[in-house]
């Protein structure tokens, strides 16, 4: 195990050179010199070639030991972003960020995964009656309407005309207020998708021979869906749980973005909109870290949750 650890982190090495190649070639070589764009459009060229050193847009691109590009790779591997384009430290405003993600996402996250799973099992168990072709029907329909209208929906409806909940994110409150009326209109819109999924793995695992082996002997329905086909199910569902991690720390876009909650997903559409090429280029390298560290982790999970898997 310990081997197949470190030989996976070493695969990492080319992987996060690649990404930061990448992310160089894009916010860099074809995003250009945008010190026009800081300074503003009457700024003189004293002010212009300021900005220019200040951001390292005066050095050479690549044949330099000081270049923008080696440039580039220290800041990723320092985790010093610099600033964006209101000057602020990025690395601030990611750490700023993350807190109000985390309390929408993680909640939202936890109640798709266990109503999902749990749903699942029971229609897997009662497979081709009525019940299942009404939660199926469901699942569809949920999934084929836009994720916008669950949100315009909840936040017109509960929000604006019962008063349920804040229409958007009031700072002067605690944050749970804010965050309740978003993060039930994320568990609604992604429960269609995620039962349908689980629904096929517990079906594939029902009917195998175990299972009516079990059946058999005499136990339980609620210890076979639970014990046995829960647990002979847990590889897909791992893999799905865990890779879904890192999305969970970037926030929900849409959803940050129609509240107002200052999460990630919202300091990423504020940067889209201002061409804040920085804050995309330090949330990019973000993501592309987080995805290679959770696949290594979804492999070691397989070993913990079923002992035929070896890494030798």
């Amino acid at each position: 195990m310990t081997a197949y650890i470190i030989r996976r982190l070493l695969y990492l090495v080319p992987i996060v050179m690649g990404v930061l190649l990448v992310t160089f070639c894009l916010f860099t070589l074809v995003g250009g010199d945008i010190s026009q764009q800081i300074a503003g459009k009457n700024a003189d060229a004293e002010t212009i070639a300021e900005i220019r050193h200040e951001y390292g847009f005066d050095k050479p691109l690549f044949l330099a030991w000081d270049s923008q590009f080696l440039d580039h790779f220290k800041k990723a591997f320092t985790f010093n972003f610099g600033r964006a384009l209101d000057r602020e430290k990025i690395g601030e405003k990611i750490l700023r960020g993350v807190g109000p993600s985390l309390a929408l996402t993680v909640p939202m996250f936890l109640g798709t995964l266990v109503i999902s799973i749990s749903f699942s099992l029971i229609v897997a168990f009662l497979r081709g009656t009525v019940w299942d072709h009404i939660i199926v029907f469901l699942c569809v329909a949920g999934m084929s309407i836009p994720y916008l209208s669950f949100i315009i929906f909840g936040q017109y409806y509960f929000a604006y005309k019962l008063d349920w909940f804040p229409i958007f994110y009031d700072p002067s409150r605690p944050i749970y207020l804010s965050i309740i009326l978003p993060a039930l209109i994320g568990i609604v819109a992604g429960l269609g998708s995620s039962l349908r999924f689980y629904r096929t793995i517990m079906l594939d695992e029902i009917r195998s021979d175990y299972v009516r082996t079990a059946f058999a002997k005499g136990l339980t329905s609620r210890k076979v869906l639970f014990k046995h086909v829960l647990k002979n199910a847990m590889i897909p569902i791992v893999t799905n749980t865990v890779l879904s991690i890192p999305y969970l720390i970037l926030g929900s876009l849409l959803l940050e973005r129609f509240f107002g909650i200052p999460g990630l997903g919202y300091l990423m559409i504020e940067a889209i909109n201002a061409r804040d090429f920085f804050v995309l280029n330090a949330m990019t390298f973000i993501m592309a870290l987080l995805i290679a560290f959770f696949t290594l982790v979804t492999d070691v999970c397989y070993a913990w949750v079923d002992p035929r898997v070896k890494f030798d």
